[in-house]
């Protein structure tokens, strides 16, 4: 079968393509954005991909075009399948009819670490011998790709609440179907598609109404949001994490780089690994009560857990250049962004937290979240960030709370000469945004570089 896939290059998108691919299919795609870490990934399984949105890009006798939900009419591309007549249908639907039908998928959802808790659910059941198959919304390092089919019946996916596409306005994952189900934590966001929090939990009632009773949910204890959704109905046993919950985490250190676990009163074990942060631990518990659902020992998960490499653009460092470390991370929300500042802060000791950001979510260019951004950024020691062209509201004066400490520039190539002109050794500079921010990490780092060279 001939798979043509609009959107390859997101991170769902094209880890449909490498299952596709790894189903025997012939599989080619184009995007309008193309880089890593996904450009890299798709070249790696061989898998053609044209830039932009030439309809000459759709072979001649495809099978199936998959539409991204990026893509909406008027799109070249999508109005050629459509005067074409030629056989298209979404992402979530093509994963649900090829490759989910009939296996015990375990989906993980929520606002916050989807990713990756996707990425520790696949790794624990893969070190435990399961021979899981997974999909995961990013590059989980250690699993060697971003999806894969796998050899038994599970199979982990990353449930993401956005719409599925622009002829199915439902959230992907109520195509889904889970076995396990885990809901990390719920908030406001994705303002572009939905009016409010009580829309998407109308979408995560939709999704636990599709999990058996001899399923599981897994749900954060404190988590009120959550609470919500489940008590619009709720027909499947719920295992509760986190304080007050059956599953809770204790710091042993504070970066919560280590931690021992409890279940139900019991102490389980600890963990001592590369990770940082609150968040981090609050996603620990939902992997290991997954992972225990589906058969796993909490001693072998725990021990997993241990050597859990993590995942690129996740507090991933970059790299260090004349005393600097430059870190890149996917935090695009105001809690995320507090989170990740969070986890450096124990690591700087007296050196510096600078934070540089590209507000670039659809959510944060409306505006919805410009009034906690200053108090999400208060954890660091300087801000830089970067106003994106046709921002429709003000930038500098969301961040006038946090005074001089912050700058906002119009052009990356004037942040990273800002950054790497005030940067001295010990500093610790984190780049966030969930786009490429025009490659500012590296960017940053070479400039680091070239200056401690010339020094």
């Amino acid at each position: 079968m001939r798979v043509h896939i609009l959107g390859i290059c997101g991170t769902f998108m094209g880890g449909l393509a490498q299952l596709a691919r790894a189903l025997g299919h012939e599989v080619s795609g184009q995007d309008a954005g193309i880089y890593p870490p996904m450009s890299e990934l798709l070249a790696e399984a061989g898998i053609e991909v044209r830039e932009g949105w030439d309809p000459a890009a759709i072979p001649r006798g495809v099978d199936c075009v998959v539409v991204g939900n990026a893509l909406s009419r008027g799109n070249p591309a999508v109005e050629h399948v459509l005067d074409r007549g030629l056989p298209y249908t979404s992402g979530p639907q093509w994963l649900a009819e090829a490759v989910l039908r009939g296996r015990w998928v375990i989906a993980v959802a929520g606002t916050h670490g989807k990713t990756t808790t996707t990425a520790m659910v696949a790794w624990i059941l893969a070190q435990a011998g399961l021979a899981p198959g997974w999909l995961v919304g990013g590059a989980p390092r250690g699993l060697g790709a971003s999806a894969c089919l796998g050899e038994t019946p599970f199979f982990v996916v990353e449930a993401d609440e956005y719409d599925t596409a622009f002829f199915d306005k439902r959230a992907k994952f109520v195509h889904y179907r889970p076995r396990t189900l885990v809901l990390n934590n719920l908030e406001f966001d994705h303002a572009d598609i939905y009016p409010d929090l009580a829309a998407i939990q109308r979408q995560v009632h939709h999704l636990v109404r599709t999990v058996p009773a001899s399923g599981r949910i897994v749900a954060p204890a404190g988590d009120a949001a959550v609470a919500g959704a489940l008590a619009m109905g709720c027909w499947t046993p719920v295992e509760r994490t986190g304080p007050g919950g059956l599953w809770q985490a204790e710091p042993l250190a504070e970066d919560a780089s280590a931690f021992r676990v409890r279940l139900d009163g019991r102490a389980l074990g600890e963990v001592r690994w590369r990770l940082a942060g609150a968040h981090n631990l609050a996603n620990a518990l939902s992997a290991l009560a997954a992972a225990r659902h589906a058969g796993v020992a909490p001693a072998a998960a725990l021990e997993a857990l241990a050597g859990f490499p993590g995942v690129r653009r996740r507090l991933e460092v970059v790299g260090e250049a004349g005393g600097v470390t430059v870190y890149d991370d996917f935090a695009h929300h105001p809690t995320a962004i507090a989170a990740t500042l969070a986890a450096l802060r124990p690591r700087v000791g007296a050196g510096r937290l600078v934070a540089c950001l590209e507000p670039r979510s659809n959510t944060m260019r409306m505006g919805v979240h410009r009034e906690a951004l200053a108090a999400a950024l208060a954890g660091a020691d300087r801000v830089h960030a970067l106003r994106p062209p046709g921002l429709g509201w003000d930038l500098a004066a969301a961040l006038a709370p946090l005074g001089p400490r912050a700058a906002v520039h119009e052009a990356t190539r004037a942040l990273v000469a800002a950054v790497a002109g005030e940067a001295r050794p010990g500093d610790h500079v984190v780049c966030m945004s969930n786009g490429a921010f025009d490659g500012v990490p590296r960017r940053l780092l070479a400039a680091l570089a070239a200056g401690a060279a010339g020094a």
